[in-house]
């Protein structure tokens, strides 16, 4: 569990992460702190899933690809992958396949268990059996194009044999081994941090000729866009690509069951250290392709996947103080500041405290040792303080219940774990925080636009409201004046910024920084309405409790009365209406241009109802949005569709009083081409 303002701290340091990681090979932090916040922030997401709508950077993949290189884009998403971290998250991934496929809960599950490489994820195009495009994951749909440098390894079949398809996307890691790295560091200027850093840096070169200096390795291991079927199953796809003479790792293994994986992680745990290339854990994948392909997405990754990661690195220190952040929604966070220790090769001063009722279960108190351990997101979290070794009594931790910023009331709500600064808009904290989310990777991703620079436009007053952002531009010479500018940076953050005049509506709603409405809600609103004229519209009318637009909103499939509730109680408050306002005399808001498939489903409004005898719920609802139907939970006279199983009850009685279209499950079959 933890508190609001943690899991926005949590999330902003994870959008940090990803650019450094993926655009400028850099890392913030490693693998195991990466991994260690988003398991917290998915902590506490199960205990608090009102949240879920404002975890956007959870959904997010990769980065932007970087200035300097051609773009590529992806005709199959290349998405990341959920982590499991014991037996027991193992465990709950499988039962999950087994609720979305229907299958009986001790259904035996195929996998195949590849170690995860720590590289850059790529993506090989051939067309007529010629190699003819490389392309880096990106942000994972469109990437960067580093055909040049990926030629220059030995490693790149350039042509497949005469049984490969027309045209076929194969993907894999490119990696550098130990020695190769140890090597390169002996006699390059730049020293890397750790062979991933030193791969993705080789590979991402502007000169094709220093990549070619520098020794890269593949692994080949994932079908992206296929012209046709090349396996019926993912082992044979491996040992396909092994026939095609891509380099497959040899460790793979065909296995079956959380029995088998276990086993098999426990094996190559051991024998890690003694592997000429890092990994830092294995995915495991459904065997089958029919059931990957039934199984589908979510949000920021497969359903049939995911990387169980090897444990966390700890260390103890001394806790120097708490201190108290505030977050966009006013939630108040504490954090600890700690004495600096090395954590895995990482100098770590700072960790997440939750929140207060977590600091005084824990008993930790300002003076402690603390023991601390990254394994997640962004920043490590305290374990336990260790009590023994006090030397003397300390005082108790008490959490402020005024804000320190503006100094108004913080209550914490009945039922919530989180004190809630009422100042608002009166709060600088809030309305900055407000700012950084507005110009972030999510929402307008204005390079030039972070915290620092959003901070310090903030202190000069040039930016107070999200519209300033966009006059920035009749500032431009006094930008430039400020210290560590400069014309041309000034001149480069004014084109970032005009730029972003033209947005598509998803981006608009996620950058208002609704509470509970991140990143997969704002596209959810922005598809189920369409365009900002007709969302602006049915959200003021919606904020009248039983209205027809009140019962719209609270029947998108996703959104529900909690998120309806925040999002019509923005439109009730007057400064919202006017940041509406000035935002639209300075912006185009696009649309919603989400996929617009052509199939017999696309546009249309469908509820379900019922039990599904061939279809488990879940995988129905994903069948119709994949093919571009819009699912809701409740029917109205705008519903197209009422899909009918088993005791379907009120819902069908009220679709067949309304005159509505009822298919049954056979039918939706039909139009659903399965």
């Amino acid at each position: 569990m933890t508190s609001r303002q943690e899991l926005d701290d949590i999330l902003r340091q994870i959008e940090a992460a990803n650019i450094a990681y993926h655009q400028h090979d850099a890392p913030l932090i490693s693998d195991a702190d990466y991994d260690s916040l988003r398991r917290q922030a998915e902590d506490l997401l199960a205990a608090h899933p009102q949240w879920r709508a404002d975890a956007a950077p959870l959904a997010q993949i990769g980065a932007t690809a970087a200035a300097g290189f051609a773009q590529a884009s992806h005709r199959i998403p290349m998405l990341s992958l959920d982590n499991a971290f014991e037996p027991a998250d193992f465990d709950d991934f499988c039962a999950s396949i087994r609720r979305f496929l229907g299958l009986a809960d001790q259904a035996i599950l195929s996998f195949v268990a590849e170690p995860k490489i720590d590289g850059l994820s790529i993506s090989l195009t051939y067309e007529n059996r010629q190699f003819i495009r490389a392309a880096t994951r990106g942000d994972g749909m469109v990437g960067e194009d580093v055909t040049r440098n990926m030629l220059t390894l030995a490693d790149l079949p350039r042509v497949l044999p005469d049984d490969a398809p027309e045209m076929i996307e194969i993907r894999g890691e490119v990696y550098m081994t130990k020695a190769d790295f140890l090597a390169l560091n002996d006699n390059a200027a730049r020293v890397f941090a750790n062979p991933r850093n030193a791969a993705a840096g080789s590979l991402r070169q502007l000169d094709a000729n220093i990549t070619a200096k520098r020794k890269l390795s593949l692994f080949a291991y994932a079908l992206g866009d296929s012209s046709r079927p090349v396996a019926a199953n993912h082992w044979d796809y491996l040992n396909l690509l092994k026939s095609w003479k891509f380099p497959v790792n040899p460790l793979s293994r065909l296995i079956e069951g959380s029995d088998q994986a276990a086993s098999f992680q426990a094996d190559i745990a051991l024998r890690r250290a003694g592997l000429d290339y890092d990994i830092d854990g294995v995915v495991y994948k459904i065997n089958d392709l029919s059931w990957q392909a039934r199984l589908g997405f979510k949000g920021r990754s497969p359903r049939w996947a995911i990387a169980w990661k090897f444990p966390a690195e700890r260390a103890v220190t001394r806790l120097l103080d708490i201190e108290i952040q505030v977050g966009r929604t006013g939630a108040l966070t504490p954090r600890a500041r700690l004495a600096p220790v090395n954590v895995g090769g990482v100098l770590v001063q700072h960790a997440t405290l939750h929140n207060e009722d977590e600091i005084a279960r824990k008993d930790i108190r300002i003076g402690d040792m603390v023991e601390l351990q990254r394994a997640g997101d962004v920043i490590p979290q305290i374990i336990r303080s260790l009590a023994d070794q006090r030397a003397a009594e300390l005082p108790v931790f008490s959490f402020p219940d005024h804000c320190p910023v503006c100094g108004s009331q913080a209550p914490r709500d009945p039922g919530e774990v989180v004190r809630r600064c009422t100042g608002g808009l009166i709060c600088d904290a809030q309305l900055v925080e407000r700012l950084i989310h507005f110009c972030s990777r999510g929402a307008f991703d204005i390079e030039g636009m972070g915290e620092k620079s959003v901070r310090e436009f903030y202190d000069a007053h040039l930016v107070r409201s999200p519209a300033d952002i966009f006059r920035l531009r009749d500032h431009e010479e006094a930008i430039a004046g400020r210290e560590g500018w400069g014309a041309l940076s000034a001149r480069k953050l004014i084109a970032a910024i005009e730029a972003r005049r033209s947005i598509g509506l998803a981006r608009f709603i996620f950058a208002l920084g609704i509470r509970r409405v991140g990143e997969a809600n704002g596209k959810l609103l922005a598809r189920h309405y369409g365009s900002y004229a007709q969302w602006r519209m049915s959200m003021q009318q919606a904020r009248e409790i039983g209205s027809d637009a009140r019962l719209e909103l609270g029947s998108i499939s996703g959104i529900g009365p909690a998120i309806a509730e925040d999002v019509t109680n923005f439109f009730a408050e007057p400064h919202n209406l006017h940041t509406l306002d000035e935002l639209e005399s300075v912006l185009t808001i696009e649309p919603d241009s989400g996929a617009r498939v052509n199939s017999p489903l696309s546009g249309k409004t469908i509820v379900f109802t019922g039990g599904m005898e061939t279809l488990s719920r879940p995988e129905a609802k994903a069948r119709a949005e994949a093919l571009g139907a819009k699912v809701t939970e409740s029917v109205s006279k705008k519903t197209d569709y009422v899909v009918v199983g088993s005791d379907a009850g009120s819902k069908a009685v009220k679709a067949a009083e309304l005159g509505l279209t009822i298919l049954s499950e056979a039918e939706f079959r039909t139009l659903a081409g399965l």
